[in-house]
């Protein structure tokens, strides 16, 4: 059993926090076990987060932050535990994504990460065969957040024809995940398109992108191969990007017909009639 007092609080984000979790809770009299009582959870899970052996989420953070009056501190650290819960080479892009005030983005072959709900990430990031399967989607869900915000990007997504066909999760988790891209219909910063199968070939035949530009600094291009992500502000790539997602976006359907497409799709591929028939048990 690791030993909470031999954790150095420098050496991550979630060393730190499992670090000022007990020093905190004992300043405040408590045992684990009492201070599980008081924000709903047991003391065996209080104990697993202050020795790093389970990644903290948002909702503890803020329950924690309440119990104790420490005013945010929590609520304030996990985004930084839940960005470092990211692969090593994923981190910086989820960085300059945070501050990007312009995302466009061609996604052929799974819905991108800000739009995924919640089951179909863990389908997703599940194919990877990761230790802390919850940890990484919690970590991946966070990235959310920044469509929340007060100032929240522009963002422009063209998907695939193809990710919309491709069953990930199987046909409950496809129906969810479509009504949620439905959901954005008509929504003032962030909008869908379809590139359609009867586009044929296209510009970004070659694989997905995302393009970032910045209110301050160079615009970046980032894609991703078999086990790493690249990014480049070069000007020429750049500049060659711009030109294939505007492209892309021409060949797309327009926003209401992609809705329409979308919502089409929900019904005839993924709708209660697709369900396949239960059977009781003899």
């Amino acid at each position: 059993m690791v030993n909470i007092q031999s954790l150095d609080p420098t050496a991550s984000p979630l060393d730190y926090y499992g670090w000022e979790l007990r020093r905190q809770r004992e300043a405040h009299g408590l045992k684990q076990g009492q201070l599980g009582e008081i924000i709903f959870c047991t003391g065996s899970l209080i104990g697993q987060i202050e020795t790093t052996k389970k990644v903290p989420t948002r909702d503890f953070s803020e329950r924690v932050d309440a119990a104790l009056g420490t005013d945010g501190l929590f609520s304030r650290l996990i985004g930084l535990v839940l960005r470092s819960q990211l692969p090593t080479w994923f981190q910086p892009y989820a960085e300059m994504e945070a501050k990007a005030s312009y995302i466009s983005t061609y996604q052929a072959q799974v819905v991108y990460g800000l739009l995924r709900t919640e089951e179909y990430a863990r389908a997703v990031l599940a194919t990877g065969a990761p230790d802390d399967l919850e940890g990484l989607v919690t970590a991946r869900m966070e990235r959310q957040r920044i469509l929340e915000r007060e100032q929240a990007p522009l963002v422009w997504v063209v998907l695939d024809e193809a990710v919309l066909h491709r069953p990930i999760g199987g046909t409950g988790v496809m129906r969810r995940q479509l009504a949620h891209l439905l959901s954005f219909t008509g929504h003032r910063w962030l909008h869908v398109q379809v590139l359609p199968n009867r586009a044929g070939e296209h510009a970004s035949l070659a694989g997905s992108f995302n393009f970032l530009r910045f209110e301050d600094d160079p615009d970046v291009v980032y894609t991703e191969d078999v086990i790493s992500g690249h990014m480049t502000a070069n000007s020429e790539t750049v500049k060659e990007a711009a030109l294939r997602y505007a492209r892309v976006q021409a060949a797309a359907l327009s926003v209401e017909g992609s809705a329409e497409l979308i919502a089409r799709l929900m019904e005839d591929r993924y709708g209660d009639r697709c369900q396949p028939e239960k059977h009781p048990v003899a």
